[in-house]
């Protein structure tokens, strides 16, 4: 079986003011940096045979951090951006509101109100690299650097609800079972 451990990015200036991000390309900050360090402490002799990341500035960062404790390459795909948010890119929830309420109601009520891509266009891009990854590395474990969004998707893939925002530099185990999926719980 193969294992895919996924981490969130470390944060941004725009996490920090709560700036909706999609896939704008801010670089992490001081804390965000220590983040990654910690991750990368905390990896610090695992089993992670290899580690790919979003090629988006947040995630590289961190997955390079984590890579350079690991003596591993990072393989960046842009197939793991986080979703495209469109207009609402770079704005705070406040601005979104007052710019585009009927969107901004939607989001709230659970549904898209961007003008970005879908949640179905993000796992249709999403489901298939993470499956690739795994099937490139049998019954190894694999980090793999990206975002909230991209995360939310695959857990909402492999167990039909997104879970809780998994907070920066933070992580969310996959399994692959038969090709398929699968959150691991312990």
């Amino acid at each position: 079986m193969s294992r895919l451990l996924l981490a969130r990015h470390g944060e941004t200036d725009w996490n920090r003011v709560g700036r909706w991000q999609g896939q704008a390309d801010p670089p992490l900050n001081e804390k965000g940096r220590r983040q990654a360090a910690e991750l990368a402490d905390g990896l610090a002799g695992s089993d992670i045979a290899a580690v790919y990341s979003s090629d988006l500035r947040r995630a590289t960062e961190t997955a390079r951090t984590i890579g350079e404790r690991l003596g591993l390459e990072v393989v960046e795909d842009p197939a793991l951006r986080e979703i495209d948010v469109g207009s609402w890119s770079g704005l705070t929830s406040a601005e979104v509101e007052q710019r585009f309420p009927a969107g901004y109601t939607r989001w709230r009520q659970g549904e898209i109100g961007h003008d970005g891509e879908t949640r179905e266009d993000l796992t249709q891009r999403v489901v298939p690299a993470a499956l690739r990854i795994a099937a490139a590395h049998p019954c190894e474990r694999v980090l793999v650097v990206t975002h909230g969004g991209v995360i939310r998707a695959l857990r909402a893939h492999a167990a039909g609800d997104p879970g809780t925002a998994v907070v920066n530099g933070g992580t969310v185990a996959f399994t692959l079972v038969e090709g398929v999926l699968v959150v691991d719980e312990t």
